[in-house]
């Protein structure tokens, strides 16, 4: 699985919820979902598009975030760059 670059500086909401991966679709999103709940963090996805209809990327359509706690964003980040250390 190739992970696309992420930005430097994790994005954080207003719920105390900071984004941590795009994936570019449903399935990749359900993989690094559990990864990290396999390693004790809590997510949850935000989605640009609707994934019934349309389950891959076209133009940024479909694509899905991974958020978690403020407090797990650090550990969540060191996991996902194990996931694909060319970062």
């Amino acid at each position: 699985m190739v992970l696309e670059p992420k930005k430097s500086t994790p994005k954080k909401t207003m719920q105390g919820l900071t984004e941590v991966h795009t994936s570019m679709g449903f399935v990749e999103a359900e993989v690094i979902k559990s990864y990290l709940e396999s390693n004790g963090i809590k997510c949850v996805f935000k989605g640009t598009g609707a994934q019934s209809i349309m389950p891959q990327t076209t133009d940024g359509m479909g694509q899905i975030k991974v958020y978690v706690l403020d407090e797990d964003a650090e550990l969540a980040e060191e996991l996902l760059k194990k996931l694909n250390p060319a970062e």
